[in-house]
C-alpha cells in the first residue's frame, strides 16, 4: 500500500521532466494507480480518524465518572451521618446502589450552588439516580425521614427513658439497665470528683443532654444513651465549663452541674437561671446561710419519683417530710448539695451555674404567672416578695 502511494506522489512531484503523451495503455495504467492511491490514502485517513476517535472515548473513560441516568426506580432508606464529608456520603450512596460511583456524586454536589447544605439525618431515596438528581432529593426537606426526638430540658433520667421509649419502641427496662453505668456510656471519670466532702455517687442523671436527636434506624438504648453523653460532653467542650468552674467557683464539675439542675428546675424562666445558680451558691459556700443547708424542696420531689411515689407542691410537703433523714436528697437540716444532678439542665443552665451574675440573694420565690422570680440577700426583703407573690395569686 506504502509503494503505490510513493509512485502516485513520485509522478505528480518529478519536477524538470517533460511530460510526453503516453500510449492509451500505459495512460489508463496510470489512472487506474491514481485511483487506488486515492483510495488507499481516503481508507488510511478513516482508520487513523477511527482510531483516534476511539482513543479519544477511551481515554475520556478513564476521566468522566460513572453515573446512572434519569431519576432512579424504586425506594430505598439511606442515613447520613452526622459531620460527612461528600466523599463519606457517596459512598454510603454507592453501597446502597443509589448512585453508581462516589466520583459522579461530589462532582454533582459541587456543581450544585447549594450542594454544601446536605444535612444529617435518614432520606427517602431510589435505586439507580442520576448523581445530580440524587443531591437535589438530599435538598429537598419532603425526602427527609423525620425521626426526630425531643428531650426537654429540666427532664430526669427516668422521664428521658420513657420519652425514648415511647418514640422508639425500645423498652424502658433497656434504657434503665444502661443507664446504671455512666462511665461505660463514655462519661469520664473525673466528672464525679467532689470538692463538697460529699460521698460520691455515680449516676447518669445530668449527663444526658436535652436536644432534638435523630438516632440510627435500630439503634440500641446504650447507643441512644451513649450519643446523648457525647452531646453533653461536646456542649460542655465548647463552654469550656470545666475548667470555668474549676477556676472561678473553685469547687468540682459535678458539684456546678449538680447546681445547674437544681436552678432548671426551681427557675421559672431563662432570666432567671443564673440567678438561681447564686442563690444556690451562696447559701452553701458563703457562709452567710444558716448551717450551709441549701433549703431547696425540689430535691424531695426527685427522691420521690426515684422511689416511686407521688410528687407534692412545696406549699403541701410537712417539716417532718423536708428533714426527713431517709431521704438522702434532702437538702433541709443538712448542709451541701444533693447526692447528683437532679434533671438534666439544659446549655443556658449550664452556662449560669458556671458563670452566675454576681449578687448576694440568698432568697427568692416566684412572683407571678409568667413564672418571673423575686431575690433578695434579706429575709425581711425576701417576705415582701412573699406577699407580692400572694397578691399575684402564685404563692
Amino acid at each position: 500500500m506504502i509503494d503505490e502511494l510513493d509512485l502516485a506522489f513520485d509522478e505528480h512531484a518529478e519536477r524538470g521532466k517533460p511530460r510526453h503523451r503516453r500510449s492509451a495503455r500505459g495512460g489508463k495504467s496510470g489512472g487506474v494507480k491514481s485511483a487506488m492511491a486515492f483510495l488507499m490514502a481516503f481508507i488510511l485517513l478513516a482508520v487513523l480518524g477511527g482510531g483516534a476517535y476511539f482513543g479519544y472515548n477511551k481515554v475520556r473513560g478513564f476521566f468522566t465518572a460513572a453515573d446512572y441516568d434519569g431519576p432512579g426506580t424504586g425506594t430505598i432508606q439511606v442515613q447520613i451521618k452526622e459531620n460527612s464529608t461528600l466523599t463519606e456520603m457517596g459512598n454510603v450512596l454507592v453501597d446502597a446502589d443509589v448512585v453508581k460511583s462516589t466520583k459522579a456524586f461530589t462532582d454533582a454536589a459541587e456543581k450544585n450552588p447549594r450542594g454544601k447544605n446536605i444535612q444529617p439525618g435518614t432520606y427517602n431515596m431510589r435505586r439507580q439516580m442520576a448523581a445530580a438528581e440524587a443531591v437535589t432529593l438530599l435538598l429537598d426537606p419532603k425526602s427527609r425521614v423525620s425521626n426526630g426526638i425531643t428531650i426537654p430540658e429540666g427532664k430526669t433520667a427516668k422521664q428521658v427513658y420513657d420519652i425514648l421509649a415511647k418514640a422508639t419502641g425500645v423498652p424502658v427496662a433497656e434504657f434503665e439497665k444502661a443507664g446504671k453505668n455512666p462511665e461505660a456510656l463514655g462519661v469520664p471519670d473525673f466528672w464525679f470528683n467532689r470538692t463538697d466532702k460529699q460521698r460520691v455517687t455515680k449516676s447518669i442523671e445530668g449527663f444526658l443532654f436535652p436536644d432534638t436527636y435523630e438516632f440510627e434506624p435500630n439503634a440500641t438504648a446504650t447507643q441512644m444513651l451513649e450519643d446523648m453523653v457525647q452531646h453533653f460532653l461536646l456542649v460542655a467542650k465548647e463552654i469550656d465549663f470545666v475548667a470555668v468552674v474549676e477556676k472561678e467557683r473553685k469547687i468540682s464539675p459535678y458539684e456546678a452541674l449538680t447546681v445547674a439542675s437544681l436552678a432548671q428546675a426551681e427557675a421559672g424562666n431563662v432570666a432567671d437561671l443564673g440567678k438561681v445558680a447564686r442563690v444556690a451558691y451562696n447559701r452553701i459556700y458563703s457562709g452567710n446561710f444558716p448551717c450551709n443547708c441549701l433549703q431547696f424542696d425540689v430535691g424531695i420531689n426527685y427522691y420521690y419519683q426515684l422511689t416511686g411515689k407521688p410528687t407534692k407542691p412545696s406549699k403541701d410537703m410537712t417539716l417532718a417530710e423536708l428533714e426527713d433523714p431517709k431521704n438522702p436528697y434532702r437538702t433541709h437540716g443538712k448542709p451541701g448539695l444533693t447526692p447528683t444532678p437532679i434533671n438534666n439542665p439544659g446549655e443556658a443552665a449550664l452556662r449560669g451555674a458556671m458563670r452566675p451574675p454576681a449578687g448576694a440573694w440568698l432568697f427568692f420565690v416566684a412572683i407571678d404567672k409568667q413564672g418571673h422570680s423575686a431575690f433578695a440577700s434579706t429575709l425581711e426583703q425576701h417576705r415582701k416578695n412573699e406577699a407580692t407573690a400572694r397578691k399575684n395569686g402564685v404563692l
